[in-house]
């Protein structure tokens, strides 16, 4: 077991050193201990590489907020130990960083086997709120309700050291590394790309996975050219915990058969493609949009249309259903102006780098009680949980706002806030 001068990943290695490398990557919320069932047998084959991800099973805590940035990490890594060519297992979490090495890295990866997987997990908002929980909660509540994702409910009752297994495993995670993985699965969806993963692969999913069950399976086989799928009965969504035998004859088969270079022993360098420029044409913009580009001419010239930025940023703030919702009530009359505020208050303001999300929240928090806008207040308090702010630092933004915009204001800003954190904070049962 070690990790890498410059970087947090945690790995070890199981088999003899002159055998092809095999990753298996872990879900959130694991260690890589949920591959403990499969290594024996897998390790006859090949040499193991298990990695923690950050902040779990003791991993240094340095906190990687995309998917992108964690599969940066796993090959610093595995430049380290001079491994170029690998094929590779990994379970949702651990799924994703495969589809990422596929599509952005294909000359390392010689064949891939995705667990519990999907093109897109879930929705945004799913995970943006479970990280905000997690920052007002600790990450007890999740690890109370994590055999009930993770296991059928027979498995469950009939294992109950596996059970309190899972439940420690997520007890003893770095809270600020699980919210940030969540955030890494909240920007996650390759659903566009998928036609791009060019090595075998195996989709392999519980059938009673609640999670990323046969449905996101079939979207990854329908998308993926050389796939093919493998439903395992009786399991949910830590199908390698629960059917241990099932997942590890799948993947024997699988890497024996699919590895596209059988006689490559993962040591040898190859070079990464090079990367072509891509041009694109300059997008239009509706008569409306020039205006407010001219009016805020100052604040972007020669840089690229803002509004794209914006509805990015507005989605990440406010969320997709708020946006989805606003964009819906949209006519003839209004959508104009939805237009300008997405390219101007959010491809232009929010977007500038001289304050974080934090402060900008905290500003927009006390500019909407000075001005008694309460609607916008409770959508911004969401907004203020969902850029890192706790219930606590928000009360004293509203102190201090009562100070300087007034009792009266402040007061039902509190009853506005007070909900709204209730209903964003309060686990689910």
């Amino acid at each position: 077991m070690s990790e890498t001068p410059s970087g947090p990943l945690q790995y070890r290695f199981d088999g003899r050193e002159d055998a092809p490398v095999l990753i298996l990557g872990p879900s959130l919320g694991t260690t890589w201990h949920m591959w403990d069932r499969q290594v024996p047998e897998l390790a006859e084959q090949w040499r193991i590489f298990r990695f923690d991800l950050p902040g779990h099973g003791g991993a240094p805590a340095y906190p990687a907020g995309s998917v992108t940035e964690l599969t940066a990490r796993l090959l610093a890594t595995l430049d380290a130990l001079g491994v170029q060519r690998f094929g590779y297992a990994g379970c949702a979490l651990g799924g994703a960083v495969g589809v990422e090495l596929a599509l952005r890295h294909p000359e390392r990866l010689a064949s891939l086997a995705l667990i519990a997987a999907s093109p897109r997990f879930g929705t945004a908002d799913e995970f943006r709120q479970r990280g905000v929980i997690v920052r007002t909660n600790g990450l007890d509540p999740i690890a109370r309700t994590a055999p009930d994702r993770w296991f059928t409910g027979g498995f469950a009752a009939a294992q109950p050291a596996i059970t309190d297994w899972a439940v420690q495993m997520v007890r003893t995670t770095d809270p600020g590394c699980y919210i940030a993985a969540c955030e890494a699965l909240a920007t996650f969806d390759v659903r566009p790309e998928l036609g791009r993963v060019g090595v075998p692969t195996l989709v392999l999913v519980g059938s009673d996975d609640q999670v990323t069950g046969p449905a996101e399976a079939r979207t990854l086989v329908a998308g993926i050219p050389d796939a093919r799928l493998a439903v395992v009965p009786g399991a949910s969504h830590l199908v390698p915990v629960e059917q241990p035998a099932a997942v590890t004859d799948l993947l024997v088969r699988h890497f024996s058969t699919a590895w596209q270079h059988p006689h490559d022993t993962g040591q040898v360098a190859i070079p990464a493609a090079p990367v072509k420029p891509v041009l694109t044409a300059p997008v239009p913009m509706a008569p409306v949009a020039e205006i407010a580009a001219a009016v805020a001419q100052p604040l972007h010239a020669g840089r690229p249309d803002p509004y794209d930025v914006g509805i990015k940023v507005r989605r990440e703030v406010l969320g997709d259903a708020h946006v989805d919702r606003a964009l819906a009530q949209a006519d003839d009359f209004s959508a104009d102006f939805q237009e300008l505020v997405t390219r101007y208050a959010w491809g232009e303001i929010w977007d500038r780098p001289g304050l974080d999300r934090r402060t900008r929240s905290c500003i927009t928090m006390t500019a909407l009680v000075a001005g008694g806008h309460l609607d916008e207040l409770a959508f911004h308090t969401r907004a203020a949980l969902r850029n890192g702010l706790t219930p606590a630092e928000i009360k004293e933004v509203l102190l201090q706002a009562a100070v300087y915009c007034g009792v009266p204001a402040a007061n039902s800003a509190f009853k506005v806030a007070q909900q709204v954190i209730r209903e964003e904070t309060t686990p689910a049962e």
